[in-house]
């Protein structure tokens, strides 16, 4: 069962809609869990439903504060994160997903291809939560935290240990 869940049925979407969403203190607790996160203090998102060809799209942004383990020091901090929420979803058997099978031409600058749902149900807090997820930095650092590299000393080629063995290197 997802941590989070704010189910809207596909069929419901007849106009723009508004939905604000906030997750309670277990559940931001449990999301945290679920992405790797000492916690996650505040998550909000606010996202506009409107009907798209025979789907939806799913329109927004989040906020939220996480707060995570520092990749260098290991030490926990909050930071915060925000960002956009665009999605297109479309029923099973819609004309306008993806194919599903042959050749697909990838055009980095296009829009992503619509989501197809499993059922009639779209569930925004599962998107806005993926959404946070990508913005997740999975190698955090505190803020002037830089992380210090001494390389080892370069060893010996084999044939200046054998000028040492003789005797004839320094």
């Amino acid at each position: 069962m997802a941590a989070w869940s704010k189910p809207i049925r596909l069929s419901e979407v007849r106009g723009p809609q508004a939905y604000e969403l906030a997750p309670d203190a277990s559940q931001r607790a449990k999301i945290a869990k679920d992405l790797g996160l000492v916690g996650l203090p505040a998550f909000t998102a606010q996202v506009t439903v409107r009907p798209w060809l025979d789907g939806a799209e799913i329109a927004g942004r989040f906020e939220a504060v996480v707060e995570q383990e520092s990749a260098v020091s290991l030490e926990a901090f909050e930071q915060p994160l925000s960002g956009a929420i665009d999605v297109r979803v479309v029923p099973q058997g819609s004309p306008n997903a993806a194919p599903a099978s042959g050749e697909l031409e990838l055009d980095p600058d296009a829009a992503d291809p619509p989501d197809v749902l499993e059922s009639d149900v779209i569930d925004l807090a599962a998107y806005a939560t993926e959404h946070l997820a990508l913005e997740i930095d999975p190698f955090a650092r505190k803020p002037g935290e830089a992380f210090a590299f001494d390389a080892p000393p370069e060893p010996d080629s084999p044939f200046a240990v054998l000028k040492k063995l003789k005797g004839e290197g320094p």
